[in-house]
């Protein structure tokens, strides 16, 4: 078997103004995306997801470049069923060949950014090819099933005080959800409304329902502190991303300063990063992103890791159904993988790129058991939002 084609598809979704939010990453108006296409000569297809960024809104051009024009010479006429050697191939590029001598990397500058979020789509995408041309589910291909079904996690809850109870009373209703995820930090203006924000949840879901808070990376060291005294007795299961991602030792210094757990890697790229973090001792919950940190091959590898630390994983998520049913399945094979996200705003991404739909029964994802990711893709969908399909191939 032989790679064929390799595509990319930027995929741009505009979010209707009654469904849309305001964050510290301002009002959001468009859900973004990079659809990856593997392709074959035995007529085999592999799809893939590759992010811009951690939220919904992303230029992805530069990411449909990288795949078309780095990455796609790379692996054309090679075996996609080679997994691993095509990661080491597309992360250390012209050096490749060191690698399999020497036993160490020797990656390219473009060991992060673009290029990591480009080799990830690529990655998700031959994983997907190699369930299906075994006409296997990828759970299979991580050694079997450790559990038949997951924990969900309902994420929103934006409201003020007045409104976040009901907001997230609202937001667990539909999938009878245990666990809920609101937003804190910088959107607040002080940390104290965010303090009351919580508070208000926290009475509002009762102690039943499980609460995490989400800073998006937005408060200093001093006001991460001051947060977690003033939430001390509400029962947080943690907060995420408290601080800056880029200040390791500071995050440090917020997880030895409290009990409540800290949650922290979504805009994290491989293992190197979630290394630096485990060793600062700044985190309890790895949260790495499968179509940024660098596709399953390289989230197996980070869970790997975290096992050796004791340390859990709660990928993130919030994207397409690709990129949640790779989640499903690393869940499945993985048994440090012991809760997700299911986002409950609006996303076309997660519910219109595909016709499949994800079963939740009392707070608990099935995992699907078809070949491959198990999602079909909807081509008039993709025709539909196709932001910008193609950069021409250079002569």
């Amino acid at each position: 078997m032989k790679i064929t084609d390799i595509t990319a598809t930027w995929l741009r979704c505009p979010i209707p103004q009654i469904n849309q939010h305001t964050s510290d990453f301002g009002r959001l108006q468009t859900f973004d995306m990079t659809l990856v296409r593997v392709e074959t000569n035995e007529g085999l297809t592999g799809w893939g997801e590759a992010k811009g960024g951690v939220g919904s809104t992303a230029i992805c051009g530069p990411i449909v470049a990288v795949v078309l024009e780095e990455l796609k010479p790379l692996l054309l006429g090679e075996d996609p069923r080679n997994i691993i050697r095509l990661w080491e191939k597309m992360y250390n590029g012209v050096r490749a060949h060191y690698v399999f001598k020497h036993g160490r990397g020797f990656p390219e500058l473009g060991r992060r950014g673009a290029r990591l979020c480009g080799i990830s789509g690529v990655d998700m995408a031959l994983w997907d090819l190699l369930g299906k041309s075994l006409n296997v589910p990828v759970y299979q291909l991580l050694g079997g099933k450790c559990r038949e079904n997951v924990e969900a996690y309902a994420s929103g809850g934006w409201a003020d005080t007045a409104g976040i109870g009901a907001q997230l009373r609202q937001t667990i209703a539909p999938g009878n959800f245990k666990a809920v995820k609101m937003r804190v930090g910088a959107m607040d203006e002080t940390v104290e409304n965010s303090i009351d924000r919580v508070r208000a949840a926290r009475e509002a879901l009762g102690n039943e329902i499980r609460l995490m808070a989400d800073a998006h990376g937005t408060w200093n060291e001093r006001e991460a502190k001051r947060f977690c005294r003033g939430v001390a007795d509400c029962q947080l299961s943690w907060v995420e991303e408290p601080v800056n991602a880029d200040s390791v030792c500071a995050m440090g210094e917020v997880r030895a300063a409290t009990d409540i757990p800290i949650a922290a890697g979504e805009s994290l790229f491989t293992r190197f990063d979630f290394k630096d973090l485990i060793e600062a001792r700044a985190v309890d919950i790895l949260q790495p992103d499968p179509a940024i940190a660098g596709g399953i091959t390289e989230v197996v590898r980070i869970a790997a890791l975290a096992s050796a630390h004791q340390l859990t994983l709660a990928p993130h998520l919030w994207g397409s159904a690709l990129l949640f049913a790779t989640g499903l399945h690393l869940a499945a094979a993985l048994p440090n993988v012991v809760i997700l996200e299911y986002s409950m705003g609006f996303n076309p991404m997660l519910r219109g790129l595909s016709p499949d739909e994800f079963v939740i029964r009392d707070s608990r994802l099935e995992i699907p058991d078809q070949p491959g990711l198990g999602v079909t893709i909807n081509d008039d969908f993709v025709r539909q939002y196709a932001h910008q399909t193609k950069i021409e191939d250079r002569p």
